[in-house]
């Protein structure tokens, strides 16, 4: 489930990243254990949720104008680069009118968006992505390009697993955008105070990993949006 050290970016064949490789190494039949999990749960919510996600792409396309999908450049496994499945929760080419980071009182999010994003209902597409290999239940949330090539060598380590849909960081950071409400620079508190503070979480995530251990974290989240605060 890893690829052999001397066959990672160079980026990642640094001393900060080793000890996350080794600890990984020892878990190969956990992480097997995840890569079914994922494909056998995603397949099967997919049916489930069909029905439910194509009356939520009609309610996208009655409630504002532009594609049902958000599709941004984001960064997984060993550094590939996908492009992500979301609803879009925003105005078209929001993008390029703002931040790669969403703060709370964004105007440039729509009304559908806004109670999409209450629930995490705009990440039902990531089923897809789960499918294909680009992400995973449980792992570090993909971060933008742009925001990845500022990486400390040590947060290289999160790109040894798969991204995720949550993680632990995600059920602590759940209302990141209104933490940078008041930010004058919202990409550069992103950087220096907001992914710092994620990223203990992602590390130590990867470095106690285990295939039930995503389990709890994927029944955390859903208390997290039913609303209970971990923090």
């Amino acid at each position: 489930m890893l690829k052999k050290w001397s066959a990672l970016p160079s980026c990642m064949q640094v001393p900060e990243v080793k000890p996350y490789y080794d600890a990984l190494k020892k878990k190969q039949f956990s992480l097997l254990c995840k890569r079914i999990f994922d494909l056998v749960v995603a397949f099967i919510m997919l049916i489930l949720v069909a029905l439910p996600m194509l009356i939520i792409a009609i309610w996208i396309k009655c409630d504002s104008h532009g594609p049902v999908f958000y599709r941004q450049e984001r960064v997984t496994t060993n550094g590939k680069h996908f492009r992500i499945h979301k609803f879009r929760t925003m105005v078209n080419h929001a993008d390029k009118i703002g931040s790669a980071v969403t703060v709370g009182n964004d105007s440039r999010i729509t009304k559908v968006g806004a109670k999409l994003r209450d629930y995490r209902l705009d990440e039902l597409p990531q089923l897809l992505d789960v499918l294909a290999g680009d992400m995973s239940f449980v792992g570090t949330r993909p971060e933008a390009v742009k925001y990845v090539e500022k990486y400390a060598p040590e947060y290289m380590a999160t790109l040894l697993l798969p991204a995720g849909i949550t993680s632990e960081a995600s059920i602590r950071y759940k209302d990141e955008n209104k933490l940078l409400d008041a930010a004058d620079d919202v990409d550069a508190v992103y950087l220096q105070r907001v992914l710092p503070d994620k990223m203990k979480w992602n590390l130590e995530s990867i470095r106690r990993f285990s295939f039930w251990g995503d389990i709890a974290t994927m029944f955390r989240t859903v208390a997290a949006v039913l609303g209970k605060d971990y923090n």
